[in-house]
């Protein structure tokens, strides 16, 4: 058998008359792109992954002890489950080469015809490799909603709400701002990293979760049973632990959505970093104001709150504004947390308030600080950007809320409907008995549990009161919380 000559491509083919870019066998299809732009975006992929069991980390360490596994368990659905789902169908709804402004097709189903062909967010990368970075964001915005069952929803239909949630609102949303197609695309919107799909989207998302499940149930001391109750975190180090690899990978998370490396890739980590660092500082003063303390969860949730904030704006604003967007979220997200109670929702991890409100505020300072001259720091877009309220560009402001509204309002909508049918649909109503709330998730669904309750207790299960339940706060405490990621720091002791 003769060799067959291998010819590097030196045109990609148009892409609906072959999809993948061109024939592996007989041609070289590596040879248009630059192997740093490769390896830098596969090596932020990798580290993007580890957002989201890092988000079950946190989680965990947020939740009392006895619903702490769940949350683990339900990262590792996430990365499973909902990588599967981006493998079926995922990416194709949301970067098929469509011309509709709403949604994709199934023309790249399976993954099929991605391959070599230059991606529609960038054309320094193929395909295949933007897949793979994109589904690192749907698995870790899958994440960030689940918290939204804290200690009180079933697993079944959890799983399954992921699953439609991430269908009907992610992929949507994804569309209309990170397709060239999509109508918030084409209106001009700034979200560089996912503020929409990813944090407004999933903060909704959230808090008609928290609505539709109700408050969390708790025994007193004397076996009495209250509702509306909140705890502290039972493992503030777990907090930490996950918010250092979170932290970690949004370096990563925005620095590689550039879809190339460049000097404007370089600024946005700077970017990033800086305003994680302003939040963690605000929101820790604010904190010290107001009790006197510091804490750690306090300090988790600033950098979250900066991490959130700096998300759409990280390549369009310049740097020396990184910190104050990192602080100006901070403080919103410390106030939408510290006074959540007077909307009576249990939302117990801040989703709504780090996540929905941080998002919203990240597109209005988008809007105020992007300067034209940032994303032309990628060496090619030149003068295509026109910049926010720093280059008077006023319009841009419309745009910013256009979205944030946008992404807000189908989130909540369509969550609150499918939550409203699967709760309907014959076993698979969203909240688990009140016995086995009061037990604990991890004593119902996994058998890890069996053995956690008995180091702990001396017990094989969790039927008489043990130091693994929380202790619930009074109202007077609540006045000197000085909020956190849990939105709860306010408890009288640990679990």
């Amino acid at each position: 058998m003769s060799e067959t000559e291998i010819t590097p491509v030196t045109e990609w083919p148009e892409w609906h008359s072959y999809p993948n870019g061109g024939d592996p066998i007989t041609q070289d299809l590596n040879a248009p792109y630059d192997k740093g732009d490769l390896c830098w975006m596969l090596v932020s992929t990798i580290l993007c992954w580890q957002i989201t069991p890092a988000i079950g980390f946190l989680y965990a360490g947020m939740h009392r002890r006895k619903a702490a596994l769940t949350m683990v368990f339900q990262s590792l659905f996430c990365a499973s489950a909902c990588g599967i789902q981006f493998w079926i169908f995922g990416y194709s709804l949301y970067q098929a080469r469509t011309t509709n402004p709403m949604l994709g097709d199934l023309s790249l189903a399976g993954l099929h015809n991605v391959l070599a062909s230059p991606s529609l967010a960038n054309s320094d990368i193929p395909d295949i490799l933007y897949a793979a970075f994109g589904m690192t964001f749907v698995t870790a915005t899958a994440m960030i909603l689940a918290g939204a069952m804290l200690e009180r929803g079933r697993l079944w239909p959890s799983m399954l709400f992921i699953l439609c949630w991430t269908t009907f609102v992610y992929y949507v949303l994804a569309y209309f701002e990170w397709n060239p197609n999509g109508w918030l695309y084409k209106l001009g919107v700034y979200d560089f990293a996912g503020s929409g799909p990813v944090h407004i989207a999933s903060g909704f998302g959230a808090l008609a979760w928290s609505l539709m499940l109700g408050p969390r149930v708790a025994e007193n001391s004397v076996g009495e049973r209250r509702g509306a109750v909140h705890f502290k975190p039972h493992n503030p180090f777990l907090v930490g632990f996950g918010t250092v690899f979170i932290w970690f990978g949004w370096f990563a998370f925005n620095g590689a959505s550039t879809a190339n490396l460049s000097l404007r890739s370089v600024y946005v980590v700077v970017n990033t970093n800086l305003a994680a660092c302003g939040g963690g500082v605000g929101w820790t003063l604010l904190e010290y104001a107001h009790s006197g303390k510091f804490s750690v969860l306090g300090f988790c949730s600033g950098i979250i709150s900066g991490l959130v904030g700096i998300t759409p704006a990280a390549g369009y604003v310049p740097v020396y504004v990184a910190a104050p967007v990192g602080l100006l979220t901070s403080v919103a997200c410390h106030y939408a947390a510290r006074y959540k109670y007077l909307v009576s929702v249990d939302e117990g991890l801040d989703i709504f308030a780090i996540h929905g409100v941080g998002g919203v505020v990240g597109d209005v300072l988008t809007g105020i600080f992007a300067a034209d001259w940032v994303p032309a720091l990628d060496g090619v877009s030149g003068n295509t950007y026109t910049g926010g309220w720093w280059n008077r560009n006023w319009r841009q402001m419309g745009y910013q809320l256009a979205a944030a509204a946008t992404c807000a309002a189908w989130s909540f909508a369509v969550s609150c409907i499918l939550l409203f049918v699967i709760d309907r649909i014959p076993g698979l109503h969203l909240r688990v008995a009140e016995e086995d709330e009061i037990r604990g998730l991890d004593l119902k669904y996994l058998h890890d549990a069996d053995a956690e309750a008995e180091a702990a207790t001396g017990f094989g299960d969790f039927g008489a009161r043990s130091p693994l339940e929380g202790a619930p706060f009074e109202a007077s405490d609540r006045g000197s919380s000085g909020g956190g990621a849990a939105g709860n720091v306010t408890a009288t002791k640990m679990d």
